[in-house]
C-alpha cells in the first residue's frame, strides 16, 4: 500500500488547492497583493483609465516617455488607449525580447453617438453593447458613465458620473414579471431583451418653459450645458462608456475571493504591470508589457493587437541602443521573441458543470492557468503553442515555485474563444496563453480567487526574470 502510493505520487497528476501550498508569509503576501489589485481595478473602469494608471504608476519607477541612450526604462502610449512598458536587458536585441501581453477593454456599453432622447416624459440614451455581453445581465443594475469627450471647441472633457457616493447613477428598468409573460418569458435568453432595449434612464424633469418642444430632454441638455459646457453635438465627437457603479468587494465568509466589473482581462493587466515594476536589476532579456485595445471586438482598430504600435516599440529600442531599425533587425527581433498572451479562462461553476470536460478545465483556487490553444470547435482561429514551449514555460513555473493548471475554454463542441495570441504569434514569436481563471466572465461582476491573482503575478514575474 505504501509502495502503491508513493508511485501514484511520483507518476500521477494530482492538482491541490493553492491554498493547501502556501505558507502563512505568502498567503499574507498574496492578501497585500489583492489589496492594490482591488484598487486599481475600481480606478481603471475603461481602457483610456487604465492606461493613465498603468502611466502613473510607471512613471513613479522611473519609467520615462522621452528615454535617453543610458535609460533602461521606457514607456509609449498609444492614442490613451494602449500603452508599452519596456526594461531593456543585456542581450543584443536580435536575439528576441521577454513580451507579456494583456488586454484592458472590457465588455460594456458604449452610448450611440447621437443617444438622447424623450419617451413617455422621461429622458433616455441609446446605447450599443460592445464585445460579449449577456444582455439580461445589464438591467435593474446601477450604472456609471465615464466619457470622453471632444468639445466644439476642440477641448477635451473626461467626464466620470456615478462613482462617488454623492453621484447619481443610471440603470436599465427591465419589465415587470407581472406583464413579462408574452414578450420575455417564452423567449430563449438571448432574445429576452433586445439590444436596442438598452437604454438609460438619465431624467425626468421636464424645462420648466411648458411651450418648449422635448421639454425632458430639454432640461438634461441644459443641465449638462450649465456644468460642462456641452451641447448635444458634442455627443458626435465623444467615447462614452457605460459601466457598473458599484465597487469591487471581498467575496464569502472567508473573504476569499474577490468580485468586479472589468476582471476580464485587467486582472492580467494588472499583474502584468506589477510583474514588470518589480524588476530590480536590469534583466538577461530585454522585457516588454504590452496593454492593448479592442480585443474584445476582435482586436481590430488602431489601438489593438493588429497595429503595427509593437513594430513602433521596437524600432524605438532599436534607435535608444544606438542601432538602425531595419526591417530584417526588427523581423529577427520578434521571431526569436517569447511571449505570454495574458487572459482569462473560464473557471468551472460548480451550476454549470456539463458545458465542461472536467479532466481538461480550470478550477478555482488551483493557481494560474495555462491555455494551450484556445479558438473554437477543431481549434479555428487559435494560437496553439508547440510542444516545446510549453515544456520551457511548465519547468520555469515548476522551478519558481508558481502554482498553475492547464485547462482548455469549454468542452470540444461548446464554443471556446479567442485571445491576442494569434495575432502576435503571426510575428514566429513562441506564444502562449497564460492567467487567472474566472467565474462569471463578461458578466457585470465577474469572481477571481485571490490566490490564483497572486499566482497570476508570479508566473508573469518569473517570466520575465527567466
Amino acid at each position: 500500500m505504501k509502495k502503491t502510493k508513493e508511485l501514484e505520487k511520483k507518476l500521477k497528476l494530482i492538482p491541490k488547492p493553492v491554498w493547501d501550498q502556501l505558507s502563512a508569509r505568502e498567503r499574507k503576501s498574496a492578501l497585500a497583493f489583492c489589496k492594490g489589485y482591488k484598487s486599481f481595478l475600481d480606478a481603471s473602469k475603461t481602457e483610456r483609465e487604465v492606461v493613465r494608471n498603468v502611466v502613473s504608476l510607471s512613471q513613479k519607477k522611473g519609467f520615462l516617455e522621452t528615454p535617453s541612450e543610458a535609460s533602461l526604462r521606457y514607456l509609449k502610449t498609444n492614442r490613451d488607449k494602449s500603452v508599452a512598458l519596456v526594461t531593456v536587458g543585456t542581450k543584443p536585441l536580435t536575439e528576441g525580447f521577454r513580451i507579456v501581453i494583456s488586454h484592458i477593454d472590457s465588455p460594456r456599453l458604449d452610448l450611440k453617438q447621437n443617444p438622447l432622447y424623450e419617451d413617455v416624459d422621461l429622458t433616455l440614451l441609446r446605447t450599443h453593447y460592445y464585445g460579449g455581453i449577456k444582455k439580461y445581465q445589464w438591467v435593474a443594475i446601477p450604472l456609471a458613465i465615464h466619457g470622453t469627450i471632444i468639445k466644439k471647441d476642440g477641448t477635451k472633457l473626461n467626464l466620470i458620473i456615478g462613482e462617488n457616493d454623492k453621484d447619481p447613477v443610471f440603470t436599465i428598468c427591465d419589465l415587470l414579471p407581472h406583464l413579462s409573460h408574452k414578450i420575455q418569458d417564452s423567449k430563449k435568453l438571448q432574445d429576452a431583451i433586445v439590444g436596442e432595449k438598452l437604454t438609460i434612464l438619465a431624467g425626468s424633469i421636464p424645462f420648466p418653459d411648458e411651450d418648449a418642444k422635448e421639454r425632458f430632454k430639454l432640461n438634461v441638455l441644459d443641465l449638462l450645458n450649465k456644468r460642462w459646457g456641452l451641447v448635444e453635438e458634442d455627443f458626435l465627437s465623444a467615447e462614452i462608456e457605460v459601466v457598473p457603479a458599484f465597487k469591487t468587494r471581498d467575496i464569502g465568509f472567508d473573504e476569499s475571493l474577490i468580485g468586479g466589473y472589468g476582471q476580464d482581462d485587467r486582472v492580467c493587466t494588472y499583474c502584468t504591470l506589477q510583474a514588470i515594476l518589480s524588476l530590480q536589476e536590469q534583466p538577461e532579456w530585454t522585457s516588454i508589457a504590452l496593454f492593448l485595445d479592442k480585443e474584445e471586438i476582435g482586436s481590430d482598430g488602431n489601438t489593438g493587437a493588429k497595429s503595427t504600435f509593437l513594430e513602433l516599440v521596437v524600432s524605438d529600442l532599436f534607435r535608444l541602443t544606438g542601432q538602425t531599425p531595419t526591417s530584417d533587425a526588427l523581423r529577427q527581433a520578434l521571431f526569436n521573441s517569447k511571449a505570454i498572451s495574458a487572459d482569462v479562462n473560464g473557471a468551472i461553476n460548480p451550476n454549470y458543470q456539463d458545458v465542461h470536460e472536467k479532466q481538461n478545465a480550470a478550477k478555482v483556487g488551483y493557481g494560474v492557468c495555462l491555455t494551450k490553444f484556445t479558438g473554437s470547435g477543431g481549434k479555428y482561429n487559435a494560437n496553439d503553442a508547440t510542444a516545446e514551449y510549453v515544456g520551457e514555460i511548465r519547468r520555469l513555473f515548476n522551478e519558481k515555485k508558481v502554482i498553475w493548471q492547464m485547462a482548455e475554454l469549454g468542452k470540444v463542441d461548446e464554443g471556446g474563444g479567442g485571445t491576442i495570441a494569434k495575432y502576435l504569434a503571426e510575428y514566429g514569436m513562441d506564444m502562449i496563453d497564460c492567467g487567472t481563471a474566472l467565474l462569471g466572465m463578461h458578466s457585470p461582476f465577474e469572481v477571481a480567487s485571490k490566490m490564483d491573482v497572486y499566482e497570476t503575478y508570479k508566473a508573469y514575474r518569473a517570466f520575465y526574470e527567466g
